[in-house]
């Protein structure tokens, strides 16, 4: 399930004795005269499976594992990049329903929470917030604990959507089938898929349906969602694209401060060389004023002078 702790044995039911590890094991800590710290592998129950604790070592089939990593990249890159919900994949869950001990899902979504944390377990009661929708991949071995058990157990920890992939094949041979639980009235209704054999993931907006030997998402407009190490190539391309974008904005809006302060400077640097050009056009105009009196000035100085020395000359005749 995730790192590896200590935990005390409890009385569960005998493991098989053809493979007592085929379900999985945990270590317990059995200490020895000569080693006080010794653990010892145990192999795990049913029981156990179905209410896993944190370290337990649960074995699936690659298989099981390429479409768990594909449902989980493929909600990741629908719901967490718009913040709408966070995916935990193969993380223990506690409820806060009393006598309803925790679970592993292999694929779970949590509205409500923004931002993924590096839980081991996510404890409802603690982060407010429960799954809208839980996926389990049977395997063939432990498939009577997602069949049954927990169709009950996911009802009474209010979870909306519980998608069953089903894998009713035997040996080395899958055969896939959808089963898609919708909670009403505080229980389970197995709702059909539609036409095409698809389950509709309503959180997401999603369908999940099944090729060959495996499970596929479409969006709303029927487009398949490529292989796991495609979507998260796609992931990847689209993280990078933003950024760049995010860059590019920013580098854009950043030339258009430099801009905008430019044309202030410019505005201001017009407007100055305007008031200038108006305090010229006014000192110019009061010289020409002067210059204008001065003349009128010297016109009537001269015009006194010449009736002075006319007066003069009258004076000189008359004597």
């Amino acid at each position: 399930m995730t790192h590896t702790t200590i935990h005390p044995p409890r009385p569960s039911e005998p493991p098989p004795s053809d493979d007592p590890f085929r379900y999985g094991w945990r270590f317990v800590l059995r200490p020895t005269p000569d080693d006080p710290h010794h653990l010892e592998q145990v192999p795990l129950t049913l029981e156990d499976v179905l209410h896993p604790e944190t370290g337990d070592f649960i074995v699936h089939s690659d298989r099981h594992e390429t479409d768990r990593m594909y449902l989980t990249a493929v909600l990741r890159a629908r719901l967490e990049g718009a913040g709408a919900a966070i995916v935990l994949s193969d993380v223990r869950i506690a409820w806060d329903i009393p006598d309803l001990r925790p679970h592993g899902p292999d694929v779970m979504v949590i509205p409500g929470i923004v931002e993924r944390q590096n839980w081991s377990t996510f404890d409802v009661a603690v982060e407010g917030a429960r799954p809208a929708l839980i996926i389990e991949i049977t395997s063939p071995e432990t498939r009577e604990n997602d069949l049954e058990r927990k169709v009950e157990h996911y009802a009474r920890a209010g979870v909306a959507q519980y998608v069953i992939v089903d894998d009713t094949g035997r040996g080395r041979e899958r055969h896939l089938r959808l089963l898609d639980y919708r909670l009403e009235a505080g229980a389970y209704r197995l709702h059909p898929p539609d036409a095409a054999g698809r389950v509709h993931l309503v959180i997401a907006n999603l369908w999940l349906g099944i090729e060959r030997d495996h499970v596929v998402c479409y969006n709303e407009r029927g487009v398949a969602f490529g292989d796991y190490a495609t979507v998260v190539r796609q992931a990847t391309e689209a993280e990078e694209r933003a950024q760049r974008e995010a860059v590019a904005r920013e580098a854009e809006a950043q030339a258009r401060r430099e801009a905008e302060k430019r044309a202030q400077r410019e505005a201001v640097a017009r407007e100055a060389e305007a008031q200038a050009r108006l305090a010229a056009e006014e000192r110019a105009q009061r010289e020409a004023v002067a210059r204008e009196a001065e003349a009128q000035a010297r016109l009537a100085a001269e015009e006194r002078l010449r009736a002075l020395e006319e007066e003069l000359r009258r004076l000189r005749n008359n004597a």
